[in-house]
């Protein structure tokens, strides 16, 4: 692929900040999804903040080397909750998180130790492109429900799994399409600017539409609540600007309820996804090398983007809770403009942090209807999948020994293989890269011998 603007080119000041928007609204759905789902109080704001911070420091570790945007880890959903389940109080909860991420940081270092000493050899092995290629096609397509789910905004399924096209659900549908096409006219035909900005222009477009379709109609596709708490109590500074609710003044609270026992129930919780996402993490530079056409793993090395992934990771959840991960929606972003700066994506950063003390700007971006957030979502994940496929186009298929390795990895991932060990999930994802991983070493192995 051909970048228009490579890892240590730098774009005008006013293109910068356009790219960065683009990038902070490829990755905001997600970023702010996680405190959602894990509820408790957990601050979408404070989340934002911490994504920003994490990646900064995952860029001071990479040398400025590698242009993706860390966001909160839907892997460690399940840790969360448990973190806060086995807490006696709130507070305690909120502590539990900052544990967790400081435990997974720790395998992330220790991992990345390894790899200064032995290499990374010993993974192109374990992992060459007939494993890593449909692992990584697995991540877009795994995405593919939750882009859809949002299309329809929710709506309700008949017996046969489609979706019951009420009013509600038509707009939903509408405002996605609008988007969708936006993005990929401006992507494909687009002209200069507009050729390099399709997101920030299609999410422009589905939110328009959704606002003509709220006003004018009796379907509320967007919710106005977010503005509407701005100004609840008054017009104020808290109207304006506001400081997020950072996790680690609320886990000072409960330093009098810590026990060690938590602790343990913490780890327990923490460690084994972390080993799942470190598989992730090579799956999404891996793409990402094939999209900038240099090998990440290599320079600046794969030791260097653990410890940027492990402690930014720590970083992000000390102030928003969530930990972070490499993500593939700014990957995604990356392959669809070829804009590779990582001045972009540090500037996507500096944005992060400074919007989340923007009252005003949050509550727009938590207004972005998930119908509009679908029809992005669609392309993103799809050139996630693309991607992998790509990776797979020079591997032999006529060999059997390939075959089955693929295929052992593209059924149980899409058929949704997850495993669930105690309080541990292994994810689908996960769980088809160890098959895959095992099984070109066991047919790799027998057809060595048969040779």
């Amino acid at each position: 692929m051909k970048l228009i603007y490579g890892i240590s080119d730098r774009p005008k000041f006013g293109a910068t900040i356009v790219f960065a928007i683009q990038q902070l609204l490829a990755i905001m759905a997600a970023t702010i999804a996680v405190p959602a789902i894990v509820g408790n109080g957990m601050s979408a704001s404070a989340a934002l903040f911490g994504a920003g911070v994490g990646t900064i420091v995952y860029q001071l570790f990479t040398k400025f080397k590698s242009p993706v945007f860390l966001g909160s880890s839907f892997a460690f959903i399940g840790s969360m909750v448990t973190a806060f389940a086995g807490a006696v109080s709130m507070s305690l909860g909120y502590l539990g998180l900052l544990i967790g991420a400081l435990c997974a940081g720790l395998v992330y270092v220790v991992i990345a130790i390894v790899v200064k000493i032995a290499g990374v050899k010993w993974i192109a092995k374990l992992m060459p492109p007939v494993v890593i290629g449909p692992t990584v096609a697995l991540i877009g397509l795994s995405l593919a429900g939750a882009a859809v789910n949002d299309v329809f905004s929710y709506g309700a399924q008949d017996g046969n799994g489609a979706f019951v096209m009420t009013a509600d659900i038509w707009a939903s549908f509408i405002c996605a399409m609008v988007t969708l096409v936006v993005v990929t006219l401006c992507s494909v035909y687009g002209k200069k600017m507009t050729k390099l900005i399709p997101f920030i222009i299609g999410i422009l477009a589905g939110y328009v539409v959704a606002l003509i379709i709220t006003v004018a109609t009796p379907v509320k596709v967007i919710d106005f609540a977010p503005f509407k708490a701005l100004v609840a109590d008054g017009v104020g500074l808290s109207t304006f600007l506001s400081v997020p609710k950072f996790s680690f003044l609320e886990a000072l609270k409960g330093v009098n309820d810590f026990s060690w026992s938590y602790v343990a129930t913490v780890a327990v919780a923490y460690v084994p996804v972390a080993f799942v996402v470190f598989a992730e993490h090579i799956a999404d530079h891996k793409n990402l090398s094939t999209i900038i056409g240099s090998d990440l793993l290599e320079e600046p090395g794969l030791h260097r983007t653990l410890l940027g992934d492990g402690v930014g990771s720590v970083v992000g959840a000390f102030f928003g809770g969530c930990p972070n991960t490499t993500y593939g929606e700014s990957v995604g972003c990356v392959a669809i403009t070829r804009n590779a700066s990582v001045i972009t994506i540090t500037t996507t950063a500096i944005m992060a942090v400074l919007i989340s003390f923007i009252s005003p700007f949050v509550a727009f971006l938590d207004s972005i209807p998930g119908c509009v957030m679908g029809g992005v979502c669609v392309t993103l994940y799809g050139f996630i999948a693309v991607s992998g496929l790509k990776m797979i186009q020079k591997v032999d298929l006529e060999d059997h020994a390939n075959l089955f390795t693929v295929s052992a990895i593209l059924i149980p991932g899409i058929g949704g293989m997850a495993i669930a060990i105690g309080k541990v999930t292994i994810t689908a994802i996960a769980c088809s890269l160890i098959l895959g991983i095992i099984m070109n070493l066991i047919l790799h192995a027998k057809k060595t011998d048969a040779q």
